[in-house]
C-alpha cells in the first residue's frame, strides 16, 4: 500500500489506489512547499528513481501542469496549475469574507481599512470599510498602485524569497509618485529588513499627500498575497502611534480562507480588538469638521 502523507491526504485511501496518479499529485503538491525543485528532489521526495520521476513530470509538462527552466533545469509551476488555482479563487469572493473583519477594525479605530493582493509589483485593493467620521482617508477599493509606495505592498513584500523580490525588482530605480515615495531598491530592500523585524509595514506620504497607514500580511492557507491595512491622515498616526501594532497581537487577523470560514459556514472571521491609543480620538476630533 502506498506510503501516505498526512499533510496533503487525509483520511483512508481508495480501495484501489493508483500509485502513479498517487505521485503525480504529490509532485503538484511539492509546488505548494517550495518554488522549484530538482528531478533529483521529486525522486527523493517520491522514493522512486529519477527516472520514474521525470517520466511524471514529461507527463505534468505536456498537460502544462509544472515547466522546467531551460537555464536551471528546475521544475516549477506551469500555465495550466495556475490558471486552475486563479480560477477556483475567483470564485471564492475573498472581498465578502474578509468585509466583517475590515468592518469591525474600521469601527475599532475610526479610520479607513482596506484588503489588498499582490499582482506583480503591484497593489490591488479588494475590500474596503470606511468609518463614519467627517475627515478620513478615501476608498481606494478597486485602485492599483505601486507595491512599494504602499504599506500593505511593502507588507506583502517582505514575504517574498530574495529570488522573487529580484524578479519583481530587477533594476535598482523605482517610480515614485509623491516627494516621499521611496525612489531606489536599495531603500526598500532596507524597509524590508525593517518590516520582517517589526512584523508590520508604514507608509508616510508615499502612494498620497498627507495620508500615512500601516499595514500587515494575512496567513492565508491558499497561498493567496493578502494584508490589511489602517489608513489615516498623518497627523493622526504620528510615527510613535505605529509601534503599538503589533501584527501577532491585538489586530493579527485570524486565517481568512481557513475552510471554516468560507462559503459561509462556520463562525464570522475573528480577530483580536487593536489596542486603544492607537489613533487619536477621531470621532471627538471630527465633531466640528464637516
Amino acid at each position: 500500500m502506498p506510503k501516505r502523507n498526512p499533510r496533503s491526504s487525509p483520511g483512508d485511501p481508495p480501495q484501489y489506489p493508483i500509485e502513479s496518479v498517487d505521485n503525480a499529485l504529490k509532485l503538484i503538491l511539492l509546488l505548494g512547499e517550495q518554488q522549484e525543485f530538482r528531478l533529483t528532489e521529486a525522486g527523493t521526495h517520491l522514493g522512486v528513481a529519477s527516472s520514474t520521476a521525470h517520466r511524471l513530470l514529461a507527463m505534468l509538462s505536456w498537460r502544462g501542469f509544472v515547466r522546467q527552466n531551460p537555464a536551471t533545469k528546475m521544475y516549477g509551476p506551469g500555465p495550466a496549475l495556475t490558471t486552475v488555482a486563479f480560477s477556483v479563487l475567483r470564485r471564492m469572493d475573498i472581498p465578502r469574507l474578509a468585509q466583517p473583519i475590515l468592518e469591525d477594525v474600521s469601527t475599532s479605530l475610526g479610520e479607513t481599512c482596506h484588503l489588498g493582493t499582490l499582482e506583480g509589483d503591484r497593489i490591488r485593493f479588494l475590500a474596503v470599510a470606511e468609518p463614519d467620521v467627517a475627515v478620513r482617508v478615501a476608498s481606494r477599493l478597486g485602485k492599483s498602485y505601486p507595491a512599494h509606495c504602499t504599506s500593505t505592498g511593502k507588507a506583502l513584500l517582505a514575504e517574498l524569497s530574495d529570488e522573487q523580490f529580484l524578479r519583481l525588482y530587477p533594476n535598482e530605480q523605482l517610480e515614485a509618485i509623491t516627494e516621499n515615495s521611496l525612489t531606489t531598491r536599495a531603500a526598500l530592500t532596507e524597509q524590508l529588513s525593517k518590516t520582517r523585524l517589526d512584523g508590520y509595514a508604514v507608509n508616510r506620504q508615499e502612494s498620497e499627500e498627507g495620508v500615512a497607514s500601516v499595514a500587515v500580511a494575512v496567513p492565508v492557507s491558499s497561498g493567496l498575497r493578502l494584508a490589511i491595512n489602517a489608513s489615516a491622515p498623518v497627523h493622526r498616526l504620528p510615527a510613535r502611534k505605529t509601534k503599538l501594532m503589533d501584527p501577532q497581537g491585538p489586530f493579527a487577523p485570524a486565517d481568512a480562507m481557513a475552510p471554516e470560514n468560507q462559503c459561509g459556514k462556520g463562525d464570522p472571521l475573528p480577530y483580536k480588538q487593536p489596542p486603544e491609543g492607537l489613533f487619536p480620538d477621531v470621532r471627538e476630533a471630527n465633531t466640528d469638521t464637516d
